[in-house]
């Protein structure tokens, strides 16, 4: 997290949600339950931050300077047909069980396996964040990814699916 204060925040929302959910329990547990529940929370605003970044564009970029009540910034966005969005009904349908089969094949991975690879290519994180985050060493997490990746290629292609 590059940034202090949002990293502040979200270990503020940890405590709270430690205090709230928690503080019937015993203060021995506190410590791994405060791990947890503040992993959750830093995934969560990943994800987020991830689907803000991927849906939202800046308001200043779609209006310029001179933006009159008649501008729609919709007009002026040009549609990019060599996007791999499905269009049709069929192309979708596949395009889901692709994905279906994608996720049940994460599953199948050893757990270390699906931990690096989930880190590093779901939540965009660097090797040397995710090594922190397992709490292994730079060189496991790309030795675990480069397993993964392998294991997930030769499933996909047992299934006929070449991405």
């Amino acid at each position: 997290m590059r940034d202090e204060h949002l990293a502040l925040d979200i270990v503020q929302d940890a405590m709270f949600k430690l205090s709230e959910k928690y503080s019937d329990r015993p203060v021995t547990e506190f410590p791994m339950l405060f791990q947890r529940i503040l992993q959750n929370a830093i995934r969560d605003f990943f994800r987020r931050q991830k689907v803000r970044s991927a849906w939202l564009t800046p308001l200043s970029t779609l209006f310029g300077s001179d933006a009159d009540e008649d501008y729609d910034p919709l007009d002026t966005l040009e549609v990019d047909n060599t996007s791999k969005v499905a269009n049709r009904p069929a192309e979708q349908l596949e395009q889901k069980q692709v994905l279906d089969f994608i996720e049940k094949a994460v599953a199948t991975l050893p757990l270390r396996q699906r931990q690096a690879f989930m880190l590093r290519y779901w939540e965009e994180l660097d090797v040397a964040e995710a090594a922190k985050a397992m709490g292994c060493s730079e060189g496991s997490v790309k030795t675990h990814c480069s397993r993964a990746t392998h294991a997930l290629a030769i499933l996909l292609r047992k299934q006929g699916i070449e991405l």
